[in-house]
């Protein structure tokens, strides 16, 4: 650069054909473990009805071809495929599955995740391990099985993980220990495996959303006095629906998150910027 004008080594864009399809996954292949659940299938809708081929997996093997069939009908081309993602090699065995499948993995969508709630006095070494197991192992490993076909593809790609609000902030007056331990570690295993699949082309980000209305949290919506409790503390005044999960994670599986990569979006009505 010594010697050159700003002139000489500003890159020349033709904005009229290089913002156009910064969302388009068309031709792109998205895994995405835990897709039959509320937020994942909203993610795997996204992903399929913007252009991806997509393989949506979980411990029920029928769930997910039940949701790969409505995307077929819908003119998307999708599959299912069973997968418990606390054993390593069903792990790996999916992920195959995916590129056996379609012939490669551009995307992995983590959806991925469970909770036990205990208060901390009561916490069980079994519940922990489950929970550990669930959100903080399985993302390791689905995280590496991805990204060697991504790596012996040569061609880069994207992974994104679901976090949780509670990877950052504590909450009053509930059993969240393995819960919020686990999701804040993953955290940690984004920007990791950002740095270390840099070079390669891949990125990997997280999506952290506060609560999001699906059957997983009813019994915590049911209870009035929380969920008053937790609308008074969300600037925006509402609890998240899965399509504004849907949003920031399709961002970060398109093109125009390609120099975008070891962050966190919190997507939490501002929660995390008033506290």
């Amino acid at each position: 650069m010594e010697g050159r004008t700003l002139d000489q080594i500003t890159p020349v864009i033709d904005f009229s054909t290089e913002l156009t399809g910064l969302f388009d996954l068309t031709g792109k292949v998205a895994y995405v473990p835990g897709g039959y659940g509320g937020i994942g299938e909203a993610i795997a809708w996204g992903l399929a009805t913007n252009g991806a081929k997509v393989v949506v997996s979980g411990r029920r093997g029928d769930k997910a071809e039940a949701l790969a069939a409505a995307l077929v009908e819908n003119g998307c081309d999708a599959a299912g495929v069973a997968c418990d993602v606390t054993s390593v090699a069903e792990i790996n065995d999916a992920v195959d599955f995916v590129v056996e499948r379609f012939g490669q993995i551009d995307i992995l969508a983590n959806c991925v995740g469970t909770q036990i709630e205990q208060p901390l006095l009561e916490v069980t070494e079994e519940a922990y391990d489950e929970v550990y197991r669930v959100n903080l192992k399985s993302a390791m490993f689905i995280g590496q099985a991805a990204a060697k076909h991504q790596v012996k593809q040569g061609r880069g790609g994207k992974q994104v993980h679901l976090l949780s609000v509670r990877s950052q902030l504590g909450i009053q007056n509930r059993g969240y220990s393995a819960y919020c331990s686990t999701k804040g570690g993953m955290v940690m295993l984004v920007k990791q495996h950002a740095m270390e699949l840099a070079p390669h082309g891949i990125n990997v980000n997280g999506v952290a959303p506060t609560f999001v209305y699906t059957e997983m949290i009813r019994h915590v919506m049911e209870n009035d006095e929380f969920r008053n409790y937790l609308l008074n503390r969300i600037p925006l005044g509402r609890i998240a629906d899965p399509k504004d999960v849907t949003g920031p994670a399709l961002f970060f599986c398109s093109p125009a998150a390609a120099f975008v990569t070891g962050q966190i979006m919190y997507v939490d009505g501002g929660i995390t910027s008033s506290q």
